[in-house]
Parts: structure tokens; sequence; C-alpha cells
């Protein structure tokens, strides 16, 4: 990024910089840029990990390289050599998407990452009279997709994994791809994106006519994904209401693994938002310390499944891991319902669990609900509980009832349990966020162990008592 930054700025100064400072500046592109990469593309030493990565590295090294020597390599052929590396190492980048264009990494991520991307793709486009086009590639097509599809209402996002729950689709970004890929996002496409803010580069690329700015028009107007985004191989289900509906109860619901880039331990987790306001959440991730990216990274409690709205099998969290998966056993999508139920067992080290399922169904009805059931059982008695998260008020309305509440909405959670009695047990959860905020985690407990039972909670909107 460095690098293409100085570069950057010899090509635009040019002779406005003294001669020793453009050597100073080229020489330290070849040294520390342009012959490692050059000597690693040649087989000449081993690459660097990011190249063969499928995690946003992969397209920002990969687009910092090739911009830089883009940029300032006069030759044609070493030129082609950083733009065939590109070709070649980018589809990396594009793997570490699903099938679905699920982008496992957040929303944050797709920003910084898929961001990369685009401008990798748009320079060698450029520098290539449009020979060369990278995101002429279904993956890519897929995976620019994903910034509208993962909203969930009103401008919400989840904060799965690594992400903030501040986090929103960048502004240029998205005129970006809803004009090159003909997506027709037209609230985005009306953004002005000539600012200078940014990276020089990315000032550069977005201030000047570029490819999407040369795009037609789409034809047809598109106000978003619809009722429901189903990334189908990544396991993750966004509801919405029908437009013009009553409704204002919009949800996420995190199947996926334990193994994703910048993972979570959150099978089953999910968010319930209500008009703009994510009442029930995923409370993201956590200000980066050297213990986030150590062994000792789930030790963090918003990291682990502790900080997620998941049960807690027998005293124990989930676990981390490709094994432990959320299994579509049934989904079924109808215009006033969603039902998506996941096995969710395999997560849990636990020998004697020998079923917990999480059964997902959304209505449109009404005003719109969502009930969660867990259906647990085990080969002997054992301790089970599941929870709600919340970065706002709540109280205990009745034995089995509970409100989560800001100044204007409210969600009333109706708690059904069989095989013993319950408890609510409220945790504030102890850990770094960028917020500032500690969130509530708001266990709900079996008061004794059981081989048996099922938690279903009913979310629906509620009125608030006036002075509440």
């Amino acid at each position: 990024m460095l690098a293409w930054s100085l570069a950057s700025a010899d090509y635009l100064l040019a002779d406005k910089l003294s001669p020793r400072t453009r050597q100073l500046i080229r020489d330290n592109l070849e040294t520390r840029i342009f012959k490692p990469c050059r000597d690693m593309v040649l087989g000449k030493r081993k690459e660097n990990w990011w190249m063969l990565g499928t995690n946003n590295w992969n397209a920002v090294c990969l687009a910092g390289v090739t911009g830089s020597a883009l940029a300032v390599i006069e030759s044609p052929e070493s030129r082609a050599l950083f733009v065939a590396a590109a070709e070649k190492y980018s589809q990396n980048f594009l793997e570490g998407f699903t099938d679905d264009g699920y982008c496992s990494e957040g929303l944050g991520y797709w920003n910084y990452g898929f961001g990369y991307y685009v401008m990798l793709c748009e320079a060698i486009h450029q520098a290539t009279r449009g020979k060369v086009n990278l995101l002429d590639n279904p993956r890519a097509a897929k995976a620019a997709q994903f910034g509208a599809n993962i909203e969930i209402l009103n401008g919400v996002y989840p904060a799965f994994a690594d992400c903030s729950v501040r986090a929103r689709p960048g502004s240029r970004l998205m005129y970006f791809v809803s004009r090159r890929f003909g997506m027709g996002l037209r609230s985005w496409e009306q953004n002005d994106t000539s600012s200078a803010s940014g990276s020089l580069y990315e000032s550069m690329m977005y201030s000047f006519p570029n490819s999407a700015s040369r795009a037609a028009t789409a034809k047809v107007s598109s106000s978003g994904p619809g009722i429901r985004s189903w990334f189908d191989k990544a396991g993750v289900l966004l509801s919405r209401p029908r437009a013009a509906s009553a409704s204002r109860l919009a949800v996420a619901l995190k199947g996926g693994h334990n193994a994703e880039h910048h993972n979570h331990n959150d099978v089953g987790s999910f968010v319930v938002v209500l008009g703009d306001k994510p009442l029930l959440l995923d409370p993201g991730g956590e200000v980066y310390t050297a213990r986030t990216f150590s062994g000792r990274r789930y030790e963090s409690n918003v990291l682990n499944s502790f900080g997620h709205p998941v049960p807690v099998v027998a005293g124990k969290l989930q676990r981390t891991g490709r094994q432990a998966q959320g299994r579509i056993v049934e989904k079924t999508f109808t215009d006033s319902a969603d039902t998506l139920v996941l096995d969710i067992s395999s997560p849990y080290d636990v020998p004697e669990l020998k079923k917990l399922e999480r059964n997902f169904t959304y209505s449109r009805l009404g005003a719109g609900s969502l009930t969660v059931t867990d259906k647990v059982a085990f080969a002997r008695p054992c301790n089970f509980g599941a929870a709600i998260v919340t970065f706002d008020r709540w109280k205990q309305i009745s034995p089995s009832a509970l409100m989560v509440y800001d100044q204007q909405d409210a969600l009333g959670v109706q708690i059904e349990v069989t095989g013993a009695d319950f408890e609510i047990l409220p945790e504030t959860i102890k850990e770094d966020l960028s917020g500032r905020r500690l969130p509530t985690r708001l266990g709900i407990n079996l008061t004794q162990p059981v081989t048996q039972a099922s938690v279903t909670l009913v979310i629906t909107p509620v009125q608030q008592a006036k002075g509440s």
C-alpha cells in the first residue's frame, strides 16, 4: 500500500520531484517490492503466504504490487509479468468466497479486500485498455453482490466475524459494483465518488473516469435484494418483510462453520432488527490485540461462543474447526414465512450429546416474528442453556417473558421450555469492543440436568408502556 502511494506520487509529480527523491523511491520499490515479487513469480524464491492465501491480504497486497508496477515501470515486458502474476494469484482471493458470494470475513473486510480487488482489476483494465478484464468472472460477479445482499433492513448489517456493528458498505465501492455489474442500485449510483478521501491511488481511480462510470446504466432499477437473501453454501439467511408491509422486523440467521476467515465460534447465531435498530444481535469483533491473532484468540468472550446467542451445552462452549458446522436439515421459504432448521450438534465436544437442532421460523404476517427453538437430547442428564445478546436495555416482565428496548422500540421475548424449569442469568460481556459499549448476555438456563428438552423463544415487536 505504501509502495503504491509512493509510486502514484512519483507518477503524478514527475519532474516536480528532485531526481534524487525519484531515484530513492524507485530504488526502494525495486528492492522491497518488485524484485522479491518477481523472484517469487519466477520460482527463484518461495512465494509469500498471501500469494496463495484466500483472504483480504491476497487482494490488498497484489493490488499494491501491481498498481506500483503499472505506475512506474516502463518496460512492457516487465509490466506484463506483474499483470500476469496478478491474473494468476488473485484467483486465490476469489476462492475465499463461497460459491454463493458470501464473505466470511464480514462486511468490513469485504469493503477492504474486495475494494482492493476492484482497484487491482481496474488498474489492469485501464493499463490494457480493457483487454484484460479480471471482473469478467462469475465468482467476482457473485462476490460483488455481497454488499447489497447482506443488508438486513434499513441500512443495518450483521456484525458476523471480526466486524463492527456500525459497518456499512463503502459508498464508492457500491457505486462501482452496481454500475460495472449492471445491478441497478440507484441509491448507491447517485453517490459522488470524486472526493479526495482515502489513499492517493483510490482518490485517483474514483475521481477520474473509470470502467464503471463509463458503463451503461442498467435499464431496470433495483431497490435491493427483496424479501430474502439466501447464501446456500455459507448457510446464512437474511429474511425481510414484504414491500409496503406493516412489519418492521427483519433477521439474519447464521449457520456456517467455525473455521471461517476471521472466525468467531458462532454457529447458530442470529440478529433481530426492528426498524433501523438491531435490538438482539451479534456484538461483532473486539479491539485487536496480540491475543486476537494468537492461540489465545478464543479466550475472548466476544470471539468464543459465549458472546453469541447460541447454546451452552453440558457447560461447554463451541469448539473451533471446520468440523464444527451448522448442517442444514430443512429449509422452507414462502412469501409469508421462512423456516431454516440447522443441526448444530457438531460444534459441541460433548460425547453425551445425541441431538441438537435449532429451528428458525421467521414470519412476515402482521407485525412479524422470529421463533427460535432448540431441541436437545443427551445420553445421560446434562445441563443446557440458550441465550440472547443485546446492547440495549432489558427487563423481565413475567416469569417467562423478557422485553428488550431502546428509546423508541421494543421486542418481547416469550420463553417456552420443556424438560425442566429455567432461570434468567444476565451477564455483562467484559471485552474491549470498538464501540466501547459492553453487551449483555441473557442466559436462559435450565435449572437441572436433562436427557431431553426444548427451549423456544418467540420474538415479536411490543409496545412499551409510557414511562418505561
